[in-house]
């Protein structure tokens, strides 16, 4: 047993020599293994680093180049340009030695003629000398004789001249006005609409009008409490009237109205609610109404204040005319007659726009409209001379410039020229035209006529077409559709007949 354990130690000690020695064997072969790659890659190197000087070499020999050329045209350029340097100093000096020279000549010839104003004064007196010795006066006294006498003349002469210039220029002028004013009625012509105090809203039906009354009256005092408006039911068919003289009232109104209608919700509660939403979308168009006035008229930069008046007229008429309507004419015109006499246009036009500001408030404030449209232009436009020619349109002012003028001329104008302020026949036929344009548009119509100066509208079917119920709903929309494309007076009935013949014979 003893042997058998040496000889297993023995074993154990010939394994971990041979172990060791193998392991030696193996870490030399990879130490060797190591420092061929370690030459290898120190070889290659040595490559590249020679084959980037060569490379940092070639280019900074073709840096070199490129300056030395860079320079060398720059030395050409420096050459040139002193060379023209020369050029300009030589020329410079050849140009100060003709200045020299002919300063010398000129300095030579304002000496002889200072020596010959000299000869001529000593000629003078003498020629003075012998003529007062031959007329037996001094010069002094022919000179005033000579003064008096030609004063004379030229007094007498003048004032036949100044009586000759007066006539021929009131002659001119008063052409030149006739001109200047058929030029600019002839060039500027819009359509108007005729003053009213009423509006009428369709109703669906004549239920429609308790249910507008309320219990005991209540939402008709609501309605009429909120808008400020006298709302009329009486015996027409499906209508009501809103009257009132504060066209913007009225229009709220109708708006608020309207939205009751088509909601069918109608008690004092919901038509507060309504008549404020009304009131905001009135103000939202006469803002928009106002812009779209400045815009067309071409006059930019106005207050916000001014803009909102401006689009308060569109809802205000005077003697059948839209006072909006009229201020834009009255603008063209006022630029057109600026135009013609070569004043400022844009002031004109501005002017033109403004004038009847004053109508937009004459019924809150005291005071002819001209005179507070002025003062509101103080306030919000600081133009004295804008301001000024509103207060002189009507003559109302103890002065009148060129701008009141115009604006004056371009107010009488589109006020007092044919068919402003009243219907004419050619508008008449156009309205009449307009609504049977209208009815024909809807189809299954067979004829349709315009009687009572445009005041109901007889629209004949095609009974194969139209029955009784699409003849009731064709009356509705046609009447919708006047509304919504034409502006006039008062009320307009639509009637749809429709007609069937049976006929048959006995034999």
């Amino acid at each position: 047993m003893d042997y058998v354990y040496i000889l297993v130690g023995l074993a154990l000690v010939l394994g971990g020599l041979i172990g060791y020695f193998v392991k030696q064997i193996v870490a030399n072969q990879q130490i060797l293994g190591t420092r061929k790659e370690a030459q290898r890659l120190l070889d290659e190197a040595t490559v590249k680093h020679k084959e980037m000087l060569i490379e940092a070499k070639r280019e900074a020999a073709g840096l070199r180049s490129a300056a030395e050329a860079e320079n060398k045209e720059h030395r050409l350029q420096l050459q040139k340009l002193e060379r023209r340097l020369d050029q300009k100093e030589e020329a410079l000096e050849r140009k100060l030695t003709s200045v020299e020279r002919r300063e010398h000549d000129l300095e030579n010839k304002a000496k002889d003629i200072e020596k010959s104003n000299i000869e001529l004064e000593e000629i003078k007196k003498e020629e003075r000398a012998r003529l007062e010795s031959l007329s037996g006066i001094s010069s002094e006294e022919a000179k005033h004789l000579l003064l008096d006498a030609v004063e004379q003349e030229v007094k007498e002469e003048t004032s036949r001249q100044v009586r000759i210039w007066e006539a021929q220029v009131r002659e001119e002028a008063d052409k030149r006005v006739q001109g200047i004013l058929a030029t600019v009625m002839q060039r500027c012509t819009t359509d108007v609409v005729s003053e009213t105090t009423v509006s009428t809203i369709s109703l669906p039906s004549d239920e429609m009008k308790g249910r507008l009354i309320g219990r005991e009256g209540r939402n008709i005092r609501a309605l009429e409490q909120a808008t400020g408006v006298d709302l009329i039911i009486d015996d027409t068919p499906e209508a009501v009237t809103i009257s009132s003289f504060d066209s913007v009232r009225r229009q709220v109104a109708r708006v608020a109205l309207e939205k009751l209608i088509l909601d069918g919700r109608i008690h004092p509660a919901r038509i507060e609610e309504v008549v404020e939403k009304a009131q905001a979308e009135v103000e939202t168009t006469i803002r928009r109404e106002g812009e779209q006035a400045a815009y067309e008229a071409g006059v930019l930069g106005l207050h916000p204040e001014l803009i909102k008046l401006l689009g308060r007229l569109k809802f205000r008429t005077s003697y059948g005319q839209n006072v909006l309507l009229h201020s834009l004419e009255v603008s063209h015109m006022a630029g057109m007659l600026a135009g013609e006499i070569g004043f400022d246009t844009a002031k004109a036009k501005k002017a033109g726009l403004l004038h009847d500001i004053g109508k937009a408030v004459d019924h809150e404030v005291e005071g002819s409209h001209a005179f507070i449209g002025s003062n509101l232009l103080k306030q919000w436009d600081k133009s004295e001379e804008i301001a000024q020619s509103v207060a002189e349109h009507h003559g109302e002012s103890s002065t009148t410039s060129v701008l009141g003028f115009i604006v004056a001329a371009a107010d009488a104008i589109s006020g007092s020229r044919p068919g402003a302020r009243r219907e004419s026949l050619q508008q008449y036929l156009k309205r009449i035209k307009e609504l049977e344009d209208i009815a024909n548009s809807f189809s299954g119509t067979k004829k349709v006529f315009a009687i009572q100066a445009g005041r109901e509208v007889r629209v004949l079917v095609k009974p194969e077409e139209v029955d009784d119920l699409a003849a009731m709903r064709l009356a509705r929309d046609i009447s919708k559709k006047i509304e919504e494309n034409l502006t006039y007076p008062g009320q307009i009935r639509v009637v749809v007949a429709r007609e069937t013949t049976a006929v048959d014979y006995a034999k």
